[in-house]
């Protein structure tokens, strides 16, 4: 039968990677035998394993492989990667290599180089006369280039969680409402003034139901003390955030309490048509029409937003990316810093951005229905933490949080 040896090394412990390496072996219909397991004594040391993989022909043995690379498993002697030239431009060869959000390496001419951007879903592109290798996404390939295909030659690792990780995941194991809040917003709060400490950025990721629920306030607060690095919304946060600052409304509901006026339904509307006839956000802040809100607050405070369109938006604003590939483009540009998004009431916009992280980013993902939570898990973001709560409630006690004792 054909066979090959494999090493996995790494937490791959604690993060339950063990069990999934054997899985796959199972239901991809190869055998395996567990030839060496040395497993670290704390949890900062590394484990290894060594593996038979036994297959009933040299296909399956090859898909076997495939499933195992994609979790970390190498060969113990391994091959330099395969690649062959796009033959168009957004087009990539058949089989090519899919990638994941874990760092990842390809081994050309003898040495392991790190593919630059970590983001799942893209390909693998190798220039061998630099000596470089990155992620392209499938729209962006250019003909010719070389194009990884298959999984010989490429390993992915999973980054170490220290405790500090270990202490912010700690619920992370299913979602639910019933889950105490205040310790995990704790938690999240800590997390969020390491990843200031360190330098790095707060991407938040937002749906319009932070102004539906009188949270805006909350947010435009936090971007003016700089917890918000950078935004990325659709024209709804933005359409609603002007008319809550312009009538006083969200959807033409008033957001103080007060009785709903005759043509609320009209005010997001004619806030829309207000900025169009500024020309942008920025000119309407420049020029006075606009004088609070969160987008007033990126614009004062020179935070990037990206507003990505869809098909069922009123206008839009002038600042919304209609091109779907270009608001992709322009989101995976600031990614690069980002230590820490907070996702709140937003399914789709979520989903985008989560397919754009790296695995080491720390990803919370709020939102009252458990559903929306746990599709941004299963679409891949295995790092996001899930919370199901209301915009409101969850901004309002995150600031108070991150403002408490400075």
């Amino acid at each position: 039968m054909p066979q090959q040896q494999v090493k996995l090394e790494g937490h791959f412990i604690d993060q339950q990677i063990l069990s999934q390496v054997l899985d796959t072996v199972e239901r991809l219909g190869g055998s395996y035998e567990i030839l060496q397991l040395t497993i670290g004594r704390t949890r900062r040391d590394k484990s290894t394993g060594l593996f038979n993989i036994e297959a009933p022909d040299d296909a399956t043995l090859q898909s076997v492989l495939r499933g195992l690379a994609r979790l970390g498993a190498e060969p113990v002697i391994p091959l330099p990667v395969r690649c062959e030239a796009a033959p168009a431009d957004g087009v990539l060869p058949d089989r090519f290599y899919a990638t994941t959000n874990l760092p990842t390496e390809v081994l050309v001419n003898d040495r392991w180089l790190p593919v630059a951007g970590a983001e799942m879903d893209l390909a693998l592109v190798v220039d061998e006369r630099t000596n470089m290798a990155c992620t392209v996404p499938m729209a962006d390939v250019k003909a010719g280039q070389q194009v990884v295909v298959g999984t010989q030659g490429v390993r992915v690792s999973y980054p170490p969680r220290d405790n500090h990780d270990a202490a912010f995941r700690f619920m992370a194991s299913s979602v639910s409402a019933e889950k105490p809040k205040r310790p995990l917003l704790q938690r999240i709060v800590q997390a969020a003034r390491r990843v200031k400490e360190a330098g790095g950025k707060i991407l938040l990721v937002g749906g319009p139901a932070i102004i539906h629920t009188g949270a805006g306030p909350v947010l435009e607060q936090l971007i003016r003390d700089g917890w918000v690095d950078v935004l990325f919304a659709g024209n709804a946060l933005a359409a609603h955030d002007i008319e809550s600052a312009l009538y006083g409304t969200s959807l033409g509901v008033p957001v103080g309490g007060h009785p709903p006026g005759h043509e609320g339904h009209a005010h997001h509307l004619w806030a829309i048509n207000r900025i169009r006839m500024a020309g942008s956000i920025a000119r309407a802040v420049e020029t006075g029409v606009l004088t609070g809100g969160v987008m007033h607050a990126c614009i004062s405070r020179s935070v990037p937003f990206v507003l990505a369109g869809s098909i069922r938006d009123d206008g839009p604003l002038p600042d919304v990316i209609t091109d779907v590939l270009a608001a992709q483009r322009a989101m995976r540009s600031h990614v690069p810093g980002v230590g820490m998004a907070i996702m709140v009431g937003t399914t789709l916009h979520a989903i985008a951005t989560g397919n754009l992280l790296p695995a080491r980013v720390v990803t919370v993902c709020v939102d009252v229905n458990p559903a929306v939570v746990t599709k941004l898990q299963d679409r891949g973001s295995h790092q996001s933490l899930g919370i199901v709560m209301d915009a409101a409630s969850f901004l309002e006690q995150l600031a108070d949080g991150l403002t408490a004792n400075g």
